[in-house]
């Protein structure tokens, strides 16, 4: 157990004894001394038809989110690791309700039973799927959906009025970056610990394949309009990076069948005016080839894997893997493991304290003061949460550092991830004697910035926390 995690599992215990005369309250906190040990709750966020459930679907290796517009769709839906697969409804009154599960064309289908979605809370479903092991995935429904009660419901989830969400990270999927996409980013952002800051959020531009009408190199041009909106300084300020992703591209090849390769396989010999001219429209392809390959690669999907089987990717797995690959969910992947795995104690301990805090914000009694003082001193102890308001300063643009130091200072307080390695900017398989050289060379400059009579105070106090991160990572690979 870390030393903030031992703080804040010790203030959780407190605050249980403080409130134990609210039975109901003692147990939503003794819900969260559980939730340290739990997974690290994930919530996959954004507009209608953002590609939210197959992009889920993609990082789960299996369709289990529904992707069409079903009553399913309309309920929050939690993901997460179980023995056997199992799915029950927590209707807003009563106690949970379990349901009938099938599998149709491969995607699992989940039947309501005559329950009414806007009476459920929350849909969970447990699955014995690798890509849960340690994560707890939580779908959305549409954010600015036509109905003003799924809206209601996504924002309810994601940005709720008097507590922090349930939810310790958000991945935000945007298919081209709105005024409304920035609006609901920072409602995500709460207004008390580490307000502000953008370590809980990636961004995803997400449905990449369609950029550029299809065309093969669309994924190179979404891919420039990431690198674009990763600069955008009002970006910046509300997460930690944007990765392109062809959600469906990515789920299909988690999941291709060998049928379908070999649909594609005889297609790669046939008459390249004929194909090309049946992949002229979505209509076309339907009338030369069926609808099921449409539906499962997209247009975009079917011209790469024609293009990559006439390269040379003769077999299922090797075309599975470079469809993978291609599709940016490796990226996202490896972004996904820096930002929130690496960090998850933190993250989690983040959500324990935003709970009490708003808990004592709305209920006062004997020893909510003491509560109070500690929640203070954990945060003025706590180098992780100062590392987080400073990264959120240096992403609004709050100091006067030159580009090349604002980049160095981000890296070494973990804004590329909370390895040493990954904050001194160097390959996961360098050795610890180069990771102890770089670490000391970042730490006497930075020790000068922060004993240069000439700075600003606000640069030196930047300066000041850069030394203490350096300094942990020295001690650390010292020992």
């Amino acid at each position: 157990m870390s030393r903030l995690g031992g703080q804040v599992r010790t203030l959780l215990r407190d605050a249980v004894e403080v409130f134990r005369e609210t039975p109901e309250i003692a147990q939503g906190l003794r819900d969260h001394l559980d939730r340290l040990d739990g997974p690290l709750r994930v919530a996959i966020a954004g507009q209608v038809k953002a590609g939210k459930s197959t992009l889920l679907n993609a990082l789960v290796g299996e369709r289990l989110a529904p992707t069409d517009a079903g009553e399913c769709t309309r309920i929050v839906t939690w993901y997460r690791r179980g023995h056997r697969p199992r799915v029950s409804a927590h209707p807003l009154g009563g106690g949970p309700r379990q349901l009938r599960i099938d599998r149709v064309g491969g995607a699992l289908r989940i039947d309501l039973e005559g329950l009414n979605p806007a009476h459920v809370e929350r849909l969970v479903v447990d699955w014995p799927a690798q890509g849960l092991s340690d994560t707890i995935l939580i779908d959305t429904p549409g954010i600015a959906s036509l109905s003003a009660d799924v809206s209601a419901r996504a924002n309810g989830f994601l940005a709720p009025d008097d507590e922090p969400s349930e939810a310790d990270a958000v991945v935000y999927l945007m298919r081209h970056l709105h005024s409304a996409d920035l609006r609901l980013l920072e409602s995500f952002h709460d207004n008390g610990i580490a307000r502000a800051n953008p370590v809980n959020t990636i961004a995803v531009l997400s449905r990449a394949d369609e950029i550029g009408v299809g065309r093969v190199d669309a994924l190179m041009s979404a891919a420039k309009i990431a690198r674009r909106y990763r600069t955008d300084p009002r970006l910046r300020r509300l997460c930690q990076g944007v990765v392109p992703v062809a959600g469906l591209l990515a789920e299909t090849a988690r999941s291709l069948h060998q049928q379908e390769f070999d649909a594609l396989a005889r297609m790669a010999v046939t008459s390249r005016d004929e194909v090309e001219s049946a992949l002229l429209s979505a209509d076309r392809f339907v009338r030369y080839a069926g609808l099921g390959l449409l539906e499962r690669f997209g247009l975009f999907g079917v011209r790469l894997s024609l293009a990559l089987i006439r390269q040379g990717f003769g077999d299922p797995g090797r075309l599975a893997a470079e469809l993978t690959r291609r599709s940016g969910v490796d990226e996202l992947r490896a972004v996904f493991a820096a930002q929130f795995t690496q960090r998850r104690d933190l993250l989690k301990c983040r959500s324990a304290l935003l709970a009490v805090d708003a808990l004592l914000s709305r209920d006062s009694r004997p020893g909510t003061p003491v509560l109070r003082d500690d929640i203070e001193r954990i945060l003025a102890g706590a180098h992780e949460f100062t590392e987080l308001r400073v990264l959120g300063a240096l992403r609004s643009g709050a100091f006067d550092l030159t580009d090349h130091a604002a980049d160095e200072a981000e890296r070494l307080l973990g804004a590329g991830g909370a390895q040493p390695w990954s904050r001194l900017g160097l390959p996961a398989d360098v050795g610890r004697d180069e990771q102890r050289a770089a670490v000391l060379d970042a730490l006497a400059r930075w020790q000068r910035q922060a004993e240069n009579p000439l700075a600003r105070k606000a640069t030196v106090d930047v300066a000041r926390v850069v030394v203490r991160s350096c300094e942990g990572m020295a001690a650390d690979l010292a020992d």
